[in-house]
């Protein structure tokens, strides 16, 4: 399994962003039912949802958020149909990646070689914004990151093919409304079949396919290696 893989290979992976993420200014961020701070926050209007994070983060003496890996999140509801055009669908909330809330500009670097494999500017309220995938390999066995929320700037650079370097920059954390309209953070996920797709994934899944989608999407803190995860 990819999982396997990834934990084999934890002390060859260089940082994701140039911060520490286990470091005492970072705080795992609740983004369930179970916290009451979103049960009357208007999550639909950005400036408000940005309030929140700050709110959340200051709770915990935090300059920095961290979470959502498998999380059955309420933060959906911001965004009807983005997921689902049918409303009669059963509504997706299942987080697929793990979001790292901090300050839009922050540099986001490869954390180990990689291939540009496509990109795309995912635009809509509560949609990824500028998304970057880029193709690894590990002992013969090929996977992806995905890095979604970032700057139209920066990725307008990339091309699919391009070679990065462990450790280069190659975008930024993106503020909103480019990034999606979200508060900026980044969006990373891990990837062990892409599925035919380009330039998009999804982000989020149905609860009652948790399995399927954590086999398919391992935990990305393997990579991030975040104590607080």
């Amino acid at each position: 399994m990819l999982s396997d893989l990834l934990l084999r290979h934890q002390a060859d992976f260089g940082p994701v962003l140039p911060v520490d993420l286990s470091s005492p200014d970072v705080a795992r961020l609740d983004f369930t039912a179970a916290n009451p701070l979103l049960t009357a926050a208007n999550l639909h209007d950005t400036a408000t949802f940005d309030q929140l994070v700050a709110r959340l983060l200051a709770d915990k003496n935090a300059l920095i958020g961290v979470g959502g890996y498998l999380e059955d999140r309420v933060i959906y509801r911001r965004s009807p149909g983005l997921f689902d055009a049918d409303p009669a669908a059963p509504a997706r909330s299942l987080h697929l990646g793990v979001d790292v809330w901090l300050r839009a500009g922050t540099p986001v670097l490869a954390p180990l070689p990689a291939t540009v494999h496509s990109l795309a500017d995912n635009e809509g309220h509560g949609n990824y914004g500028p998304t970057v995938i880029l193709e690894h390999e590990l002992e013969g066995t090929v996977f992806y990151t995905l890095y979604g929320h970032l700057t139209r700037r920066e990725t307008a650079l990339l091309r699919p093919g391009l070679v990065i370097d462990k450790g280069d920059t190659f975008a930024e954390v993106g503020p909103a409304p480019e990034n999606g309209d979200w508060p900026p953070h980044l969006h990373f996920q891990v990837l062990a079949d892409l599925q035919g797709r380009t330039g998009d994934f999804p982000g989020v899944g149905l609860v009652s396919e948790r399995e399927t989608w954590a086999a398919l999407c391992p935990d990305p803190n393997l990579i991030l290696q975040s104590k607080w995860l």
